[in-house]
């Protein structure tokens, strides 16, 4: 919050004077803006044009892990031989994690 500087300060006594109904209005006037709104709720009442994909049936051919491939230690992908960076007593690590 921006401080006045120039603006005339009150003194303990004045600001002592404030009255509990004001101080409630001015309560009710900051957090009027405010609205409760749960994210879950929100997130689950939206929907992107064209995302309905209930009707889809997706088809994925499952290729076992080839001759020329190796399965890297650190993120479990399957890569290409040449992606291999070190091995070392049989721990195989792809160039992405050998940092």
């Amino acid at each position: 919050m921006a401080t006045d500087y120039d603006a005339p300060r009150k003194t303990e006594e004045e600001q002592s004077e404030d009255s509990i109904e004001e101080l409630k209005a001015r309560r009710h006037e900051k957090s009027s803006g405010k609205v409760d709104e749960d994210e879950t709720e929100a997130a689950e009442n939206f929907e992107l044009p064209g995302a309905d994909l209930s009707h889809e049936e997706l088809a994925v051919q499952v290729v076992p892990k080839q001759v020329d491939e190796f399965t890297c230690s650190s993120c479990f992908l399957v890569h290409h031989r040449s992606q291999l960076a070190s091995e070392k007593n049989g721990v195989m690590i792809c160039r992405d994690c050998d940092y």
